[in-house]
């Protein structure tokens, strides 16, 4: 009799070890979306640095210049036929980023419509990548921002940000999109215009 006790003991002790195994906890799936998040962070700040100090280094040279013509009036790109095609993630990555000025946002019911001019780095320093395409989100897309919010880092909506993007090129975003090309949220890339 005690044998057989002990036999269904072992058999629950391994079937909750079985479970265990077989699918991670929630807890430890958020915390490695957490993780994952942190480095993604962490790899953005580090390039702003850079960014930075190539963005003060071009200022400085273009102060020592000798005196040109005034140079002629910045027109707001328009959107053309778009070459436009949405990142897809690395393998093992959730998601990707593009890097971009994001501008002439409108409401429209439940989605905000925004142009989006696209950066890349050349020298150190961000320029326009020559794509200018538009996305149309939902109005409660996440939106990491700093300046935008006054210089205190918070996370906001999109929807609340329309009048603040409906300007001209100005507010630089990173844009992340998920593996099936969809953007999950807009993280703003204030080091570009300290």
């Amino acid at each position: 009799m005690a044998d057989e006790t002990g036999l269904k003991d072992h058999l629950v002790d391994l079937a909750e070890s079985g479970r265990r195994h077989a699918a991670p906890p929630a807890a430890e799936r958020i915390r490695a979306r957490g993780e994952q998040r942190r480095r993604r962070r962490r790899a953005v700040l580090a390039s702003g640095g850079t960014l930075l100090a190539a963005a003060v280094a071009v200022g400085g040279l273009t102060l020592t210049r000798p005196h040109r013509d005034p140079e002629p009036p910045a027109v707001v790109p328009t959107p053309t036929a778009s070459r436009f095609v949405p990142p897809t993630p690395a393998p093992g990555e959730e998601y990707t980023s593009e890097l971009g000025y994001v501008y002439g946002a409108v409401a429209q019911g439940d989605t905000v419509r925004v142009t989006v001019e696209q950066l890349r780095s050349v020298r150190g320093t961000a320029a326009p990548a020559g794509v200018v395409h538009t996305l149309t989100l939902p109005r409660g897309t996440p939106v990491e921002a700093r300046r935008l919010a006054g210089g205190t880092p918070a996370d906001v909506r999109l929807g609340k940000l329309v009048d603040q993007l409906a300007a001209g090129p100005r507010w630089a975003f990173a844009i992340d999109y998920d593996s099936e090309g969809r953007v999950h949220s807009l993280r703003e890339a204030y080091w570009l215009a300290e």
